[in-house]
């Protein structure tokens, strides 16, 4: 016979903490989104010769539906609406770019940015496995 172990009422300063976590690893997280994605529309031209050197098709619509993930998907998993799906979008998209843009494990540097993309990626899937939380606009909407 197994036992469970004993659990402990939370306290109201430990609720709210606990409450505090999934909106505090949402803004983290969307942070590299939302600045790689202003960087990419403050620099267009940069951005669409990487994409064109990396042989992606057409690099204009690459390029903004790469602008468009990064900032729509950083403010929405910020604010906590269809949470779910936007980490889900975010960590394929995050390892869409390791593979394609991150794949010369050779390199030191790239092998970094690749293993980031994939650590995002593990930290999004726990978003999309588990919510927003209730700092979210999913939990209002009775969908966290």
């Amino acid at each position: 016979m197994t036992s469970s172990p004993e659990r402990t009422a939370p306290t109201a300063v430990g609720t709210s903490a606990a409450a505090a976590l999934p909106v505090t690893g949402r803004v983290l997280m969307s942070a590299i989104f939302l600045v790689s994605g202003v960087g990419k529309l403050a620099a267009p031209a940069a951005t669409l010769a990487t994409i064109a050197a990396a042989g992606l098709p057409l690099p204009p619509a690459s390029y903004a539906a790469a602008a468009l993930v990064e900032v729509g998907g950083g403010l929405l998993l910020i604010l906590g609406y269809r949470t779910r799906l936007v980490a889900l979008v975010l960590a394929l998209f995050a390892v869409a770019t390791a593979v394609t843009f991150h794949a010369a494990l050779g390199d030191k540097n790239q092998m970094v940015h690749f293993l980031k993309n994939l650590a995002m990626a593990g930290g999004l899937l726990q978003v999309a496995a588990f919510g927003a939380g209730p700092f979210s606009l999913d939990a209002r909407r009775g969908r966290a």
